[in-house]
C-alpha cells in the first residue's frame, strides 16, 4: 500500500461509472453506524447524478443493503452492501455471498459476553457478517482485534478479517468491495464505462485496486496510506467533486 503525495482528481464525467462508498466518503462518521445523519442536499445529489449519468452509479458499502435503502429512500439506486457480500444490480435482482450459518452463530455466541462486560464495544450483526466496534472504548483495539482473528482461526477456513475504523469485521472469505466492482462492470449500464471509486478506508483498498487496474479513477477521502491515485481532504469535497459532474448538463 502506498502513501502518495495528496493530488486532486481529474474533471469527473458524466460518461464515467461512479462507485461511492457511503460511511467518511458520502457522509461523516458518526460515534455508532446507528446514529449518522443523510441530509437531504446529498439525497438530493445521488438522484441527480444518477439520472445524469444513465444509471451508472452504485453505493459500495459496509452496510446491509436494507439499511443504505432505509436511510437514503433511493429505490432505484444499485447498491452492494456487506463489503460486497450482497448486491444489488441495475435491474434490481439481489446477489448474496452467504457464511457457514453455524460457525456465525458460533461466533456470536462466543462474542456477546465479550460485549456485555466491555460496554464501549458493539456488536453489530449484519446477517451476513459479523462487525465489533471499539470506536467508543479504542483502548481496547489489540484486544479486538487478537479476539476476531482467533475466531477466524477456530471456525474458518473460508472466513477472514475486514479491518476498518475502530471496528473489526468477520466475513466470507475472497468478496470484497473490489469484486463488487468487478461484477457491476459486466452490467449494463456500467459495461464499458471508466470506473470511478471513491473510499476513505481500508476496507475501501480493494475497490482501489480493482478500478487501477481497469486504468480508472480511484480517490481516497482524508489522510493515511492508500493504493488510491487520488485524494479529496473530506466529506464535503466529495459532495463538490461530484456535484460539479452535473454541470456537463
Amino acid at each position: 500500500m502506498k502513501n502518495p503525495r495528496i493530488s486532486s482528481p481529474p474533471e469527473p464525467s458524466l460518461d464515467w461509472a461512479y462507485f461511492l462508498d457511503v460511511d467518511g466518503t458520502l457522509i461523516n462518521i458518526a460515534d455508532t453506524p446507528d446514529t449518522v445523519v443523510v441530509d437531504q442536499a446529498l439525497l438530493k445529489l445521488m438522484a441527480n447524478l444518477y439520472r445524469a449519468t444513465g444509471g451508472a452509479l452504485a453505493l459500495v458499502s459496509g452496510r446491509m443493503i436494507s439499511d443504505l435503502q432505509s436511510r437514503t429512500r433511493l429505490t432505484q439506486l444499485p447498491m452492494a452492501g456487506l463489503h460486497g457480500l450482497e448486491r444489488r444490480d441495475s435491474t434490481g435482482r439481489l446477489w448474496l455471498h452467504a457464511a457457514e450459518p453455524a460457525a456465525k452463530s458460533a461466533m456470536k455466541a462466543a462474542l456477546e459476553p465479550v460485549v456485555g462486560r466491555f460496554p464501549g464495544l458493539l456488536l453489530e450483526d449484519k446477517g451476513l457478517t459479523l462487525a465489533l466496534h471499539y470506536r467508543l472504548a479504542p483502548t481496547l483495539a489489540t484486544y479486538v482485534h487478537r479476539l476476531m482473528r482467533q475466531l477466524v482461526q477456530l471456525h474458518g477456513p473460508g472466513l477472514e478479517l475486514q479491518r476498518g475504523k475502530f471496528v473489526v469485521e468477520i466475513k466470507p472469505a475472497g468478496i470484497d468491495k473490489g469484486t463488487a466492482v468487478a461484477e457491476y462492470l459486466l452490467e449494463s449500464p456500467f459495461r464499458g464505462r471508466r470506473p470511478v471509486f471513491i473510499g476513505d478506508d481500508l476496507n475501501d483498498e480493494h475497490g482501489f485496486a480493482e478500478v487501477n487496474r481497469l486504468d480508472g479513477v480511484s480517490i481516497k477521502v482524508g489522510r493515511g496510506p492508500s493504493c488510491a491515485r487520488y485524494r479529496l481532504p473530506n466529506v464535503a469535497a466529495v459532495h463538490h467533486w461530484l456535484g460539479s459532474t452535473l454541470k456537463e448538463n
